[in-house]
């Protein structure tokens, strides 16, 4: 795209909404205290970093994230985190759903959570409103939608990657004409006989530079803009959602156009997604970057210490701020920040949360007389495919493991999703247990 399209673009005239989700039942037991947003990533990240990061290095700083469960969390990082100065006209807010005389209800879906906030976001000046996900894992150049979505003439644009018939029952698929416009949608294909006429052709994937091979099918990547003079029309009804409702009712009323990406993309909202991510990130050429800083992901600064490493053998792990690593062995892990682990500790495809404080002399010897371990990992541990959240003490000689369980577990000290154990946040595993 020439600089010269990009001068033409007002920034101030682009809205961003980032839509927060509901209770984040899929991320469960990572949401019992936490919006899903809130969720930590990578070791030092929150989700939330991500779509926020994505709108700052596109150099639009009107952000606005609708939440509605355990927001307590959210506020506090976003409060810490993005702060414009006052001479500029950006700002990162929340907009927590609330009951009011005029409505009762919680939001009931993507696109009701913005009908309830309309009134609100028609008070800015703004021609675009951009509309993304809270739980994907991705970097993008939003001015480049915009100016597609301009270029086009297009009343919506919908953001929509490649992928492979295996991925699409999970997805809504779009079919596009040879001028990008979307002509017909498919929610959540099951059946294979569906799929058939949304295949992509030969010369439109020629014409996105999409290259030649297996068979591939457009599917939405729930980022979606809209022109200010269509939002209201199309909100102006009882349809909750953008993906199952609003947007395959407008292909047939409004110029809906599709923006195609190639890069990485990941839904992380589910266990799997979300474990399977962060381990992606140890290996040696992770197909998400964070040491890209042409567009850095951003968080807040927390001027911990540099991690110590007392001894450890460590292979392929992402060691975060202010640890210390006794003799411990590590191997495609995530150690969050502030993670202390005992001597002789084993630890094979696990993501730590951290910790959010270093606890106390006077603490750690009250737990000790109680019989209870310290904040962190204890030694002689043996943790295999598992998800430890955040302020949990694990004693020492505690096996944890998922072998030989069923694939969905709810038990008093820890939960097992898709197959992963999950040790919930400030959860006591007491010495010795074994899971």
């Amino acid at each position: 795209m020439s600089q010269t399209g990009r001068q033409t673009l007002n920034l101030s005239k682009v809205l961003c909404v980032i839509l927060g989700g509901g209770q984040g039942s899929r991320l469960f037991p990572l949401t019992k205290d936490r919006a899903k947003p809130a969720v930590p990533l990578a070791g030092k990240y929150r989700i939330v970093d991500i779509p926020i990061s994505n709108c700052i290095n596109s150099r639009f700083r009107r952000i606005y994230i609708l939440t509605q469960f355990n927001s307590t969390s959210l506020h506090s990082h976003i409060s810490r985190t993005y702060k414009f100065d006052q001479f500029s006209s950006g700002f990162v807010e929340i907009l927590a759903a609330q009951q009011t005389f005029n409505n009762t209800s919680w939001y009931e879906g993507t696109a009701d959570a913005v009908r309830k906030n309309l009134v609100h976001f028609m008070n800015h000046d703004f021609e675009y409103l951009l509309i993304l996900s809270g739980d994907q894992l991705y970097r993008m150049d939003l001015q480049e939608v915009i100016e597609q979505h301009r270029e086009a003439g297009a009343e919506i644009t919908v953001a929509t990657l490649p992928v492979k018939a295996a991925e699409t029952p999970a997805l809504g698929i779009m079919q596009i004409d040879e001028t990008g416009r979307v002509t017909k949608f498919l929610e959540k294909p099951k059946d294979p006989a569906l799929l058939e006429p949304f295949k992509m052709p030969q010369e439109i994937r020629t014409k996105v530079g999409v290259p030649p091979g297996d068979d591939l099918y457009l599917a939405s990547m729930g980022i979606y803009v809209f022109n200010r003079s269509v939002i209201a029309d199309l909100l102006d009804n009882p349809l909750s959602d953008f993906g199952k409702h609003i947007i395959p009712h407008a292909i047939n009323t409004h110029r809906v156009f599709s923006y195609v990406y190639q890069g990485y993309w990941e839904d992380i909202g589910t266990i799997r997604n979300f474990f399977e991510a962060n381990l992606d990130l140890v290996s040696e050429l992770p197909r998400f970057n964070f040491f890209d800083m042409s567009a850095p992901i951003f968080s807040r600064p927390r001027y911990l210490p540099g991690s110590k490493i007392n001894g450890a053998q460590i292979d392929h792990a992402v060691i975060s701020d202010g640890c210390i690593i006794n003799r411990a062995r590590i191997n495609q892990s995530i150690v969050g920040l502030r993670t202390i682990i005992g001597d002789g500790t084993e630890l094979n495809r696990v993501v730590i949360l951290g910790s959010d404080y270093y606890e106390s002399k006077e603490s750690v010897d009250r737990h000790e007389k109680e019989g209870l371990p310290r904040v962190g990992i204890g030694a002689q541990c043996k943790i295999h495919n598992a998800i430890i959240d955040k302020n949990a003490r694990i004693g020492n000689n505690v096996t944890i493991s998922p072998a030989g369980k069923p694939e969905n577990v709810d038990h008093e000290l820890y939960f097992v999703r898709d197959g992963i154990v999950i040790i919930p946040k400030d959860a006591i595993i007491p010495h010795g247990t074994v899971i």
